[in-house]
């Protein structure tokens, strides 16, 4: 399992003593989400979730294993994405996501729009409430959005589609520690593969893609095998409790959902703890066992500046 690193430890005593000498960047809104398929031989036909392991170039997780997802753009807030009538059309559950109603809707688009992107499954609905059915012009409108993400919203009015917020529930909600070169604040949402249609594995932010049952993936991340990032990890942890995917999507609207942060402190001995701090309230959700394990920002192999 990767370490902390010496520099970032470094970043964490000044946050804790708040000294000024480690300024954190801003975080930037970010989705990804946990794809859900039932009955997997590759899972040993349990429910298993999809993870991608990102190219160790990347400047952010190079190397861990991660839900397919990325960060907001401005595209995502255009006015021109279609959406299903319904409540998600006022704000696509803005208090949970706690977002302003624009940004929550512009977090769903982007969320679906990734996934298209990375793995070529579209969360859209047409006038009846189906799940498109992929054909001969699939790969191209993938391609397409993939290198114009402004092309994503006429995508979906040529095929008849509207996002729908029902099909990827709000789960979970982290935001990467202030110690870190580049943070984001990640909505993570869970959604099951549509019938009709297949992952393929079409991303070039990532070099292998794997569907695991959740307590086979934290078996391998124990082991240090498989490496992820803590909320990966706890993600995973709170999947375990549920046999297949309509269980977790119906559990996910009943969720409490906080903005949560690993938060660097000193004892009164001078020593480095950490606390998992709710941003909503500022409390204090529970203090965590040691450091954090590896740099988020970082990833597998040391600083972004290190790698070619």
């Amino acid at each position: 399992m990767p370490q902390l690193p010496a520099h970032v430890r470094d970043r964490a005593l000044s946050v804790a003593r708040r000294d000024g000498q480690w300024v954190a960047p801003e975080a930037r809104d970010a989705a990804t989400v946990v794809l859900l398929s039932d009955g997997l031989p590759e899972s040993g036909g349990a429910m298993g979730t999809l993870l991608m392991r990102r190219v160790s170039t990347m400047s952010f997780a190079a190397g861990m294993y991660v839900f397919p997802g990325g960060g907001l753009d401005a595209e995502d807030l255009s006015d021109s994405i279609p959406w299903a009538p319904g409540p998600a059309e006022a704000g696509a559950d803005a208090a949970r996501m706690t977002a302003e109603p624009r940004v929550a809707r512009g977090l769903v688009a982007c969320a679906v729009r990734e996934v298209f992107e990375e793995t070529g499954i579209l969360l859209a609905v047409d006038d009846e409430g189906r799940t498109p059915v992929p054909d001969d012009a699939w790969e191209r409108d993938r391609r397409a959005v993939a290198a114009s993400p402004g092309v994503f919203s006429d995508v979906l009015r040529r095929r008849g589609l509207a996002l729908s917020p029902g099909l990827l529930p709000l789960w979970t909600h982290w935001v990467t520690p202030e110690v870190e070169s580049r943070r984001f604040d990640v909505r993570f949402f869970v959604a099951a593969v549509p019938r009709d249609q297949q992952v393929i594995q079409v991303s070039g932010e990532a070099d292998d893609a794997q569907w695991l049952a959740a307590h086979d993936a934290l078996g391998r991340y124990a082991q240090g095998t498989l490496p992820m990032l803590p909320p990966t990890a706890a993600t995973l942890a709170e999947l375990i409790p549920y046999a297949d995917a309509d269980a977790v999507l119906a559990a996910a609207p009943d969720r409490v959902v906080r903005p949560l942060m690993p938060h660097p402190r000193l004892t009164a001995d001078g020593a480095l703890e950490w606390d998992l701090l709710d941003l909503r309230s500022g409390n204090v959700v529970v203090a965590l066992p040691g450091d954090p394990a590896g740099s988020e920002a970082e990833g597998v192999g040391g600083r972004p500046g290190d790698r070619a």
